[in-house]
Order: C-alpha cells, then structure tokens, then sequence
C-alpha cells in the first residue's frame, strides 16, 4: 500500500483528489495539509511514499516543498496537481523530479493514469534489485504510457486476440505476413489483418511494405519487445 499525503489549500479541490484516490487500488491517505509549513511538519510524523501537490497556495508555494524533499534527500515522489500551466513553473517541477503533472481541471481518466503508471512502476522497482537494459528503457521511456485496462475495438474478442498473441510469440524472431498468422491459427486473412492492425495501432507491431516485382506488395510486421507490456491492458 502506497501511503499519499495530498498537500492542497482548497477543500473543494481536496476532497475531489480524495474521492479520486479512494477509486484506485493500492494507494492510502495517511494525510492532508494546506499549506507547505503544515506538509513539512505532516513529513515528520508520516511515512508518505507520494506527495499530490498543488502549486499555488498561501504563504509557501508547492515548488518551495519540491525544493525541501530534494534538499533532505527524501524518498518521497511528487505528482504536481495544479492551475499552474506556465512552462517555467513546469520546467522547474521537472528538474526538481515530478513523476508526472496534471494541469486542472481534468479528468478522472487523467489522474487514474497517473496513479496506476506510478503504482505499477512503484511495484516493479520493489520486487526486484537489479533490471536488464530492456527493463530500464520501458520504464525511462514508457512512463507516459496509460496502464488502464482498455476496450477492444469492436469487432475484436479477447479469445481471439489471445490466440493472435500467442501466434506471435512463435513468428516474432522474423518478420512475418498476415498469411503467416492466419495460417497458424486457422483463422481468415481478413481476420488475421484486423488484429495486426490493432496490435500496429498501440506500437507492439511495426509494418513495412516489400514492393516484389509482380502481383499486391507484402506487409512484413516486426516485433516491437519494447510495447509488449501494453498487451496486457487487453488480455
């Protein structure tokens, strides 16, 4: 359980965090405060994981308690919750570390994202001492990344799609057809097709055109390790 500590003058906007936080799994609310001051003495007395931090507030600004984490070394992560658009301000909460940053108002799509990516990021960082080279970059260079459970197009089915995936993990050493994957799991070109499309569209596959000299050309699709993790938002 990731202890949350949500630092936000206003109460309207602070019991809205709250009701949003309560929605997603794995996250408890050891504390609020309302200004700067009150989170550094709440840091004394909680063991907070993760800081929801508004930007502007009486007295302190949410940059001033960035620059305080930093300074004591804390292992705190911040997730900066804010009116605040500006660049510099934005520029600033990055150097300083933010895991991410939501500019009100948005939506609770928006803020799900953000908690379950930290959370899962949280859990694999945990489990483990030491990660491969592909591990670090889908975590450098994912963090983006929504990790909500998503909605097939229509027309797809999960049976399917598993069959699909489970095809793919015996062809993916070489690029291979829509006829390669039909033909394993015994299902149309056109079927096959609609699938490798979807798997295309979220990254997992990439597509190149071979140009023959005769006859519709051939699209090769390669494997992307890197975007497999997302195909679990499916499955």
């Amino acid at each position: 359980m990731i202890n949350v500590m949500i630092v936000e003058d206003d109460p309207m906007v602070a019991e809205i965090n709250k009701r949003y936080l309560d929605q997603i799994n794995g996250f408890h609310l050891a504390a609020t405060a309302t200004s700067v001051d009150e989170a550094i003495i709440l840091l004394e007395k909680e063991e907070i994981q993760l800081i929801l931090l508004d930007v502007f507030m009486p007295g302190k600004i949410g940059l001033e308690l960035l620059a305080y984490l930093r300074k004591k070394e804390l292992e705190t992560d911040v997730i900066i919750i804010s009116a605040a658009s500006d660049l510099e301000r934005i520029k600033r909460a990055l150097r300083y570390g933010v895991v991410d940053y939501l500019i009100k108002p948005f939506e609770f799509e928006r803020f799900h994202t953000a908690l379950t990516t930290y959370f899962e990021q949280a859990r694999i960082i945990d489990k483990q001492s030491s990660v491969s080279q592909q591990e670090l970059d889908s975590f450098l260079l994912h963090r983006e990344e929504s990790v909500l459970v998503e909605e097939l197009p229509k027309g797809l089915t999960k049976d399917t799609l598993k069959q699909v995936w489970d095809a793919i993990q015996k062809l993916k050493r070489d690029p291979f057809s829509t006829d390669d994957l039909a033909n394993v799991i015994g299902i149309s070109r056109v079927s096959a097709r609609k699938y490798l499309n979807f798997l295309k569209d979220i990254g997992i596959l990439e597509v190149k055109v071979i140009y023959g000299t005769i006859g519709r050309p051939v699209y090769q699709h390669e494997y992307n390790p890197l975007k497999e993790h997302l195909i679990k938002n499916f499955l």
